[in-house]
């Protein structure tokens, strides 16, 4: 499995604006073959959300690149160029080990 994470810095006063685009475009991703999950997350402090995406791996994160969903999750109308205080950085990380709480 991997995560791609792409840290995002908002600037102060658009983080409505930027967190209503995520929710126009929720479940646009979730049918995708090897899609496992995405978390938006909101920072308690500081500028930088943080969008994680989890795929089975690499080949099927690629895929979704190229996909209709992806075009469409990532077309219309562009963000104003003020609505972020720096560029956006993407991670991709492989799992290497995964815990979570039974049940």
């Amino acid at each position: 499995m991997i995560v791609v994470a792409n840290r995002i810095p908002v600037a102060e006063g658009y983080e409505a604006d930027f967190e209503e685009r995520f929710q126009k475009r929720k479940g646009l991703i979730d049918h995708e073959d090897g899609f496992i999950r995405n978390v938006v997350l909101k920072p308690v402090e500081g500028d930088c959300y943080v969008v994680m995406t989890f795929w089975r791996d690499q080949a099927a994160f690629e895929a979704w690149c190229e996909s209709d969903s992806f075009r469409a999750a990532h077309g219309g109308e562009r963000p104003p160029r003020e609505m972020f205080s720096g560029p956006n950085k993407l991670e991709v990380h492989e799992v290497i080990q995964l815990s979570e709480a039974p049940g």
